[in-house]
């Protein structure tokens, strides 16, 4: 892994990123095909395709419309003057469940180009990985890898497990990779959190090893 961006420099990016991703990306997938999830992209996430064929995606400290006729980009300043600047709406739709973040659209958005190209990187790790657990567990059922943006975390369930990558949060201020049972597993060292157990990114630091950390959680829950 490269040298971590200083921590409030990630949490700024972070937090502005998700923001982006529920109020921007999300929002305009809710409108288009009432589903919110989201996918890695190389710059960071991205919408599948929307009704009509458009992608937006989160590019570093950019977000792109990407469309059938032509791409248009600009610079995440706030939701409101990047919105504008592309020609969507601002704002995530939310009905039953709000989202998680707060709705400001005039607050300064910061963006580190380092900070968003660390965490880009971490969902690719996580989306590899994530994969390959998939395939080797077809029994289980599992589920498509997804960013969740109400969280901003990647993850899949399989067998009553969930298995994800965070880019961090309140509780755990580094990104981390996650393993959350529906059922309270039995008393180990293993399970360093209340939802189950996790590693940062300086612990796995790739595919393979958080493979490892997966596959380690499995045995021990036997």
């Amino acid at each position: 892994m490269t040298p971590a961006p200083a921590p409030d420099v990630l949490v700024a990016t972070r937090d502005s990123l998700h923001r982006a991703a529920e109020h921007l990306l999300a929002a305009a997938r809710k409108r288009s095909t009432g589903e919110i999830t989201l996918v890695p992209s190389p710059g960071g996430v991205r919408t599948p395709p929307l009704a009509d064929g458009t992608v937006l995606e989160l590019d570093g400290g950019d977000v792109v419309v990407r469309g059938p006729a032509a791409d248009r980009r600009a610079p995440l300043t706030t939701l409101a003057g990047t919105a504008a600047a592309l020609g969507i709406e601002a704002g995530f739709p939310w009905t039953k469940h709000p989202p998680g973040t707060e709705f400001d659209p005039d607050a300064p958005l910061a963006v580190d180009p380092e900070a968003a190209a660390a965490l880009a990187h971490w969902f690719a790790v996580g989306q590899e990985a994530l994969e390959a657990l998939a395939a080797g567990l077809p029994a289980e059922d599992p589920s498509e890898p997804q960013v969740f943006p109400e969280h901003f975390d990647l993850g899949l369930t399989a067998g009553g497990v969930n298995y994800g990558f965070s880019p961090g949060d309140t509780e755990v201020p580094e990104p981390y990779a996650y393993v959350g049972p529906h059922d309270t597993p039995a008393e180990d060292p293993f399970w360093n959190a209340p939802f189950g157990a996790y590693r940062t990114w300086r612990e796995v630091t790739t595919a393979a090893e958080a493979l490892d950390f997966f596959h380690r959680a499995r045995s021990v829950l036997g």
